[in-house]
C-alpha cells in the first residue's frame, strides 16, 4: 500500500480496536456472514444473464449478443428462458448447478438519474429517495447497529421466528461485537454511521495511462511532408476522444479494485470473513462499457470471467461450514441500455440483475431465477430503452436480512426506512 493508504487503513482499524487486540474475535459457527460486492460502473446484465428466449434481444444486439445455447460460443443454459455467459462454466455455473447461486433479474433502484455517482450514493445510503438524505448513515452500518443491539438485548427479548436454515444464528455470538470490514481504500458510504467499521484495501491495481509513444513515432515519420499536419491532428483528436471516454469510465469506478484484482485477493477476503468479520463490503470497478463491450469474448467477457473466478475462490476458501451461513450479494448501481449503441457498447440504463451466492441458499432459490419477472420484449422496456425495475433493492435486501438474522419488521425499517420488505426465500 502507499503510505497514505496505509495510514487511512490503520486509522480505521485502530478505531474499531482490531489493531492492538491482535485479532478480532472470530464469528462462531453458524453465525450469518454477509458480503456485499458492488460493481461500480453499471455492468451489462444482459451479457451475464442472457434472455435466450427473446427474439428482440438478438435484434437489438446485432454484434454483441451472446448466442443461444447449442450454438458456437453460445450461452450456458440455465432454464428454458435464460442462459449464462459462456466463459463462466467453471465458476458461476458450477455454483448455480450446486444450488449455491441464484439470480434476480429486473432488480435495482427507482432512482432515475442514470448518474453513476448519484445512484451509487443513493443505493449505499439505502434511504428513501424522497426527502433529505444523510450521508453519514449507510444501510450496512444501520444493519450493524441493529445486529449489535439485538446481540446485547437477546437474553431478555422474545425472538422472532428464525428460518430453519439459520436457526443456530439466534443463539450464536451473544455478547460479542458485530465486526464489519470494507475491503476498500476508503470507507464506503454504505458503512458510514455510528457502528464501528474498518476499511483496508487488500490490493491496489494501477491503471495504465494513455500510451502516446507509438502515435508520436508514426507522426514523426510524416513530419515535414504534406500529410504531416493531418496526421498530427488526427492523432491529437483521437487521443482527446479516447482520453475523455476513458476518464468518464474510470470515474464511474471510483477507484474500485478491478475484476482481476478481485480474483487475486478473493482468497484473503475469504480468510478475513471466515475468521474475523460478520459484514463485509468490496467494490469492483471497470463496468462502464460504452465502447467495444464485446460479446462471448472481449473486455466485458474477461471482467465477468475474472469476477466469477474470484467469487468461486471465495466460496471455496471460506470453508464448507462458514459458507453454509454466508450470503454474497452482487449488485450494481443500474443496468445498461438494452439495445447496443453505435460504438458496439451500451449506455446508462435502469434495471439490472443481482446475484446471490451462498452455501445455505434455500431449495426454492438455489439454482433458480427468482423475483418478479416479465417477458423480454420491446414493449416491456422502461422508457423504450431499459429493463424495468420490478424488484426494488431495499425491499429485496430487507427481506433477505429478515430471514438471515430473524429481524422483525420494525428492525428492517431501521435498516431500510419506508421500505416494503419482500421475502424471496433466498435463504
Amino acid at each position: 500500500m502507499q503510505r497514505r493508504q496505509f495510514l487511512s487503513a490503520a486509522s480505521g482499524l485502530l478505531a474499531t480496536g482490531y489493531l492492538g487486540r491482535g485479532q478480532a474475535a472470530a464469528p462462531r459457527a453458524g453465525t450469518p456472514r454477509f458480503l456485499l460486492v458492488f460493481l461500480r460502473g453499471a455492468y451489462d446484465c444482459n451479457s451475464l444473464l442472457v434472455p435466450t428466449h427473446s427474439e428482440f434481444y438478438y435484434r437489438a444486439r446485432p454484434t454483441i449478443a451472446i448466442a443461444r445455447p447449442g450454438e458456437a460460443h453460445g450461452a450456458l443454459a440455465l432454464n428454458a428462458d435464460w442462459g449464462l455467459h459462456p466463459l463462466l462454466e467453471d465458476s458461476l455455473l458450477t455454483l448455480f448447478q450446486g444450488r449455491q447461486a441464484c439470480f434476480v433479474p429486473f432488480a435495482g433502484s427507482n432512482d432515475l438519474s442514470r448518474s453513476h455517482f448519484e445512484t451509487q450514493d443513493s443505493i449505499e445510503l439505502g434511504q428513501p429517495l424522497e426527502g433529505r438524505q444523510s450521508f453519514q448513515s449507510g444501510f450496512l452500518n444501520r444493519l450493524a447497529q441493529v445486529l449489535q443491539a439485538d446481540r446485547q438485548n437477546r437474553g431478555g427479548m422474545s425472538r422472532p421466528a428464525v428460518p430453519k436454515a439459520h436457526s443456530t444464528a439466534a443463539h450464536e455470538g451473544e455478547g460479542t461485537p458485530v465486526t464489519t470490514m470494507a475491503f476498500t481504500a476508503q470507507l464506503p458510504l454504505a458503512l458510514r454511521g455510528s457502528a464501528q467499521a474498518a476499511n483496508m484495501a487488500l490490493a491496489s491495481v494501477g491503471k495504465a495511462g494513455v500510451d502516446e509513444r507509438h502515435g508520436q513515432v508514426i507522426a514523426s515519420m510524416y513530419q515535414g511532408t504534406a500529410l504531416g499536419g493531418a496526421v498530427a491532428e488526427g492523432f491529437a483528436v483521437r487521443e482527446a476522444v479516447q482520453r475523455g471516454v476513458q476518464e468518464e469510465m474510470e470515474r464511474a469506478g471510483r477507484d474500485a479494485i478491478s475484476a482481476k484484482g478481485f480474483s487475486l485477493v478473493a482468497q484473503r477476503m475469504a480468510v478475513f470473513m471466515r475468521e474475523q468479520f460478520d459484514l463485509g463490503f468490496v467494490d469492483v470497478g471497470g463496468w462502464d462499457t460504452h465502447v467495444n463491450q464485446g460479446g462471448a469474448s472481449g473486455n466485458l467477457a474477461n471482467r465477468l470471467a475474472e469476477l466469477s473466478r474470484g467469487l468461486a475462490t471465495f466460496a471455496r476458501e471460506i470453508g464448507p461450514e462458514p459458507w453454509r451461513s454466508t450470503v454474497v450479494a452482487v449488485i450494481s448501481e443500474f443496468g445498461r441500455t438494452f439495445r447496443e449503441n453505435g460504438n458496439k457498447g451500451t449506455d446508462h440504463g435502469h434495471g439490472t440483475a443481482y446475484w446471490f451466492l451462498g452455501g445455505g441458499l434455500s431449495a426454492r432459490a438455489g439454482g433458480a431465477i427468482v423475483g418478479t419477472q416479465t417477458e423480454v420484449t420491446e414493449k416491456a422496456l422502461f422508457q423504450n430503452r431499459d429493463y424495468p425495475v420490478l424488484n426494488e433493492y431495499r425491499d429485496v435486501l430487507g427481506g433477505l436480512f429478515g430471514r438471515m438474522y430473524g429481524l422483525s419488521p420494525a428492525q428492517i425499517q431501521q435498516v431500510f426506512p419506508a421500505s416494503q420488505a419482500r421475502d424471496l426465500h433466498l435463504v
